[in-house]
This record gives C-alpha cells, structure tokens and sequence, in this order.
C-alpha cells in the first residue's frame, strides 16, 4: 500500500560553512568572516525540498550518534520527514563536510569525510522499506544498497531518480534499474568517454533504455534528452551568496515534478528556478522556495543561456 510520495535513499551530511572575503590562493592565509553550522547531504536535502512543496517523504540512511548527527536528526524532523527507517550509529561520527564559500562570487570548495561505520548495508534494504513509495530517489553513494533499493523499485513498477555526480564501482548495477538520470556536468563523459555532452547523454539513454537522460550544468542550467530529443534549460540569474546545495534542490524539485505529470521542459525551468532561489541564501537548505516562489521567478527572471547547449537544434525554454 502506498503510503509515501517520495523515499530516498543515500547520503545525508552536516556542514561546517566558513565565509571568507575571497579564497586564498594555494599556501596562503585569510580570515573567515563567520562559521555556520547547516545540515545537508545529496539525498537529504532533495527529501527536504520536496517536504517543502508539500510531498509526504521518508529518508532511509544511517545517522552518527555524534552531534552532528544530533543536527542532522533535528534537521530532518523538522522537514517533515518519516524517519522509522534511519539506522542511528553508535559511536559512529556522522558524515561531515567543512565548506568555504568565497563571498565575492558564492562558490564554494568543499572538504568532507564520510566514515566506513555508515555504510548502508544492501540485506537492510527490504521491499516494504521501497514498496511504499511512489517514486524512488537515490544517489551513488553505497553502490549495493542503492542498487538493491533501484532493483526493487524497478520489479514494483516504481519510477527512480538517481543523482550521480562521479564514478562509483558497479554502478552500471544501478542503471539498469533507472528512470530519471540527472547526473552532475562531469558525470556523462566520465561515465562513456565522450566528451560531447549531447553524445554521452545519448549512449547513456541507449545503453540502458532510461526514460530521461540528464545533466545539470551549474549556473548555465541543465540539458536533458528524453525521446530522442534534447532539451536546453538555461539557469536563471539571482544574487548568487552560497551555491552548496544547489544541484540537491534541483533534484528534489524534478521528483516533485515528475511526481505532478510535468513535462520535461516544465520539470527542468521549475528545478532551475528553485536551485538559484536556494543560491540567494546560505547553507545546503538555507533558501529552499515554495512552489509560488518558483513560478515567480520563471515568469519575471532573466536568464543565462549558454550557446555550446542552445544550439539551434535543440528545443530550449528561451
């Protein structure tokens, strides 16, 4: 019985955002302005977006007993979140990242660790833990756990979205069983060698007869090809304070949309348009948007169009 709109399986983290005027160059010195602690995590913070335009979500990942995991707990309650099936470590540190966030241009360098002690582990992922759901969103982290939830989902007739943003041993076992591949720029070439993105997005599809192959592309938007065909969604242009977490709102953003039978132009604006409003804030979760706030800005916003993606060719949301 379905219980859920959306489960997600995979990471979550705790930040440590330090602000500094602008990043040093290689071996030098600069004085932080403030130090931020903010919850986060690829599959987490989708979860918390998609919470956010009101979906009933449930979380399934391992949590250190630590204060940061204390954070972390806190953070995902109060997004509204089912956390029956959140293995808590004991004597386990949670995953951390330090972030610097270079304030003249709202990047940021990202240092983090994830200890062994959090692996998920496949044989706890059971059927009625995926089975409940109406779709299934996972990342690349723990390759046998999520590929087992993917399998699952995919013998129940449950849709998977999987955000990968590099190469992960066995991951083709995770392909196989995906419906919506929206992986980071980097992801397609590295994964076919092909350094044409429209190529790579293409023998990604063909090869494992995904519904939606896709890749973000930071402030330039996102390509996508669905049907033989490409789509080009330029970004939108917001004053930019922290980028992190951006790519994971987007993602919780195309499962709300997919979720709601939107097109795959509608679906790619809309994520667009909530990953820059998170950019106008600080911290992984810091700006996530409501749905009205969203449609605002892709009414009103200006946008970036980038021309090696805008090809004529191409159907763009120009």
């Amino acid at each position: 019985m379905t219980t859920f709109d959306l489960v997600g399986v995979g990471l979550n983290a705790t930040d440590t955002l330090l602000l500094v005027p602008s990043y040093p160059e290689h071996g030098g010195k600069v004085a932080f302005e403030r130090e931020i602690i903010s919850p986060g995590g690829q599959v987490a913070s989708a979860l918390a977006t998609c919470g956010k335009l009101g979906l009933h979500t449930k979380y399934i990942g391992a949590v250190g007993d630590d204060e940061r995991g204390r954070i972390q707990l806190a953070s995902l309650r109060d997004a509204g979140m089912n956390l029956d099936d959140v293995e808590i470590r004991t004597g386990c540190p949670n995953q951390s990242a330090y972030i610097v966030i270079d304030q003249s241009t709202g990047e940021r360098t990202i240092f983090w660790h994830r200890p062994d002690c959090l692996t998920l582990h496949p044989a706890r992922i059971t059927p009625d833990k995926i089975t409940c759901a109406r779709m299934l969103h996972i990342d690349g982290h723990d390759t046998p756990a999520v590929a087992r939830a993917a399998r699952i989902a995919r013998q129940h007739g449950i849709p998977v979205s999987v955000d990968v943003d590099t190469i992960y041993p066995g991951f083709d076992q995770v392909l196989g069983s995906v419906d919506y591949l929206v992986g980071s720029a980097e992801f397609p070439a590295r994964w076919t060698g092909e350094r044409d993105p429209f190529r790579a997005l293409e023998r990604i599809q063909e090869e494992y007869k995904m519904r939606v192959a896709a890749m973000t592309l930071g402030r330039d938007g996102a390509l996508a090809r669905e049907n033989g065909n490409f789509i080009y969604s330029p970004g939108f242009i917001v004053n930019c304070i922290d980028t992190t977490g951006a790519g994971d709102v987007f993602h919780g953003a195309f499962c709300y949309s997919v979720l709601k039978g939107a097109t795959l132009r509608d679906a790619l604006e809309f994520s667009n348009a909530m990953a820059a409003l998170n950019c106008t804030q600080l911290g992984a979760r810091g700006g996530i948007a409501t749905e009205e706030q969203a449609r605002d800005l892709m009414r009103r916003g200006e946008r970036r169009s980038h021309p090696d993606f805008a090809r004529k060719h191409v159907s763009s949301n120009q």
